[in-house]
């Protein structure tokens, strides 16, 4: 039995390398230093993307819901994912697939995803009985679809422009102490929120980002992320059936 539990744990825990090519091992040489260009791109970037989001700068005023969703999900769609991705395809002359955007390990990422869920629900119906979290999620409800759909259109962008585009290009160059940089955007994001979430973001950025790494996909955190999101606007009134 104890064999057969190893041998889980090491199929479970086999993720795929991620070997450079030429292109992530570029560098620029300015005033002395050597910056790798892609990485370097990546960082400077994503903090850029984040600060516009912060700033609201595409979203206009008094803009109105297109189709169901919210004027701040269709800005962050465009800065998350349209963007990153453009500078991928366009000024990396790369696949979008080496930064995660794909399928990658299907069987392992449904069955691991599966078990996070089992132990994540019973967390997150028991925080929300906090009253910052049903301050906080419950203020403004929506219908289910509204939401389900507005947390899609953001979180899978998200989880792309932090744990497939930042966190892949950091990877090529740094290997695995990628995984713990980009928890620094993810945690200041959350900055703001309940307590609670906040420091729950040191453990929750970790697992997602590990599991993007070990399915080769940023899929199974973000079906995850959209999970533990609606799950609470549905314990706290802020998503109603």
């Amino acid at each position: 039995m104890l064999g057969r539990l190893r041998d889980l744990y090491a199929r479970a825990t086999a993720g795929p390398g991620y070997p450079p090519d030429p292109g992530d091992l570029a560098d620029l040489r300015l005033f002395g230093l050597a910056f790798p260009i892609r990485a370097s791109v990546a960082v400077l970037a994503t903090t850029a993307i984040i600060v516009a989001d912060q700033l609201r700068l595409l979203v206009p005023a008094g803009g109105t819901a297109v189709a169901g969703i919210e004027p701040v999900t269709l800005a962050r769609f465009v800065l998350f994912l349209v963007l990153p991705i453009g500078i991928v395809a366009l000024g990396f002359r790369d696949s979008p697939a080496r930064y995660a955007l794909r399928l990658g390990d299907r069987r392992w990422g449904l069955a691991l995803l599966v078990a996070g869920l089992i132990v994540m629900t019973p967390i997150i119906l028991g925080v929300a009985q906090l009253p910052e979290f049903r301050g906080y999620y419950g203020a403004a409800g929506a219908s289910l679809p509204t939401r389900l759909l507005n947390n899609l259109a953001e979180l899978i962008p998200a989880e792309f422009l932090l744990r497939g585009f930042l966190m892949f290009a950091l990877w090529r160059r740094i290997g695995p102490l990628a995984l713990v940089v980009v928890q620094l955007p993810f945690v200041l994001t959350h900055v703001g929120k309940p307590g609670v979430e906040l420091w729950s973001t040191f453990i929750g950025g970790t697992v997602f980002a590990w599991l993007d790494w070990r399915t080769g996909s940023i899929l199974w955190s973000a079906l995850g992320h959209v999970y533990v999101l609606t799950l609470m606007l549905l314990a706290v009134g802020g998503a109603t059936l």
